[in-house]
């Protein structure tokens, strides 16, 4: 693993255990996470092959790299992201690993480009992230992503999109998908603060994640716009073509193509 930001992680931690209890965490919001990982290497192959230089954008622990690496042995990845933590467990995982690079920068930020090791990319990829950005910072991204992406190229967002036109499906939803995560809970899943109150408590991870909270608080406060906005403003930026590529009824899968 090349590190080019200013972090480093702690020898010693059980960074397995810590990327499998992220992903059981993220799983109790997304049950299916995985699919949607699929389907968007799916797409990276039919539309950048098999050995594609990525960038894994808002990367957090580094779970879209985790699985591009383990179906695509030949491909690269450059991780980016501001969590001092999530970036902490991502550095610790990838250790050793060439192919894997991680980048200290925020994406609100118009120079954070200037941190990557390259100036273009085949694939830019992204999930459960953006929507931490309000549209207009979320726009501004959009044509800095499509100005990195080369030509024949893809960026593909998977989060929430939420079609306000329907309100009683999406209350539906959020009820029946609600009461699935109470049952959860009851078997011993973990939500999002207690994640954060474990890795508060390891002795590699405190520090990291005090510095977090200093920056993000406890949650950012985002916008979910629905897919055909994503679509439309995607085009607007540069890429010739976007739509969805996967949705559940409550998540979308969003590619667009350079």
């Amino acid at each position: 693993m090349t590190d080019t930001g200013t972090d480093t992680t702690a020898a010693g931690a059980d960074w397995p255990a810590w990327q499998k209890s992220w992903d059981r965490q993220q799983e109790w919001y997304m049950p299916d996470r995985e699919d949607r990982f699929g389907i968007m290497l799916d797409m990276v192959e039919a539309l950048v092959g098999t050995t594609p230089r990525v960038l894994d954008l808002a990367c957090g622990t580094g779970s879209i790299t985790a699985r591009l690496l383990a179906r695509f042995p030949g491909a690269t990845s450059t991780g980016v992201d501001l969590d001092p933590a999530l970036l902490a467990i991502a550095r610790g995982t990838f250790e050793g690993d060439e192919r894997a690079s991680f980048v200290t920068a925020d994406l609100k930020d118009p120079a954070w480009r200037a941190k990557l090791p390259y100036d273009s990319y085949d694939a830019v990829l992204t999930a459960t992230a953006l929507h931490w950005l309000h549209r207009e910072p979320l726009a501004a991204l959009y044509g800095q992503v499509a100005e990195l992406v080369r030509d024949g190229g893809v960026f593909m967002n998977a989060d929430h999109m939420i079609d306000d036109t329907t309100p009683r499906i999406n209350a539906a939803e959020r009820a029946q998908r609600h009461g699935r995560m109470d049952r959860a809970r009851r078997d011993g899943a973990l939500d999002w603060a207690e994640w954060w109150q474990l890795a508060a408590a390891d002795p590699v991870l405190a520090g990291p994640t005090a510095r977090r909270f200093e920056i993000y608080g406890e949650h950012a406060d985002g916008d979910t716009p629905p897919a055909a906005w994503h679509a439309r403003v995607l085009r607007e930026k540069g890429f010739a073509e976007a739509r969805p590529v996967w949705c559940s009824p409550s998540d979308t899968l969003l590619l667009a193509l350079k």
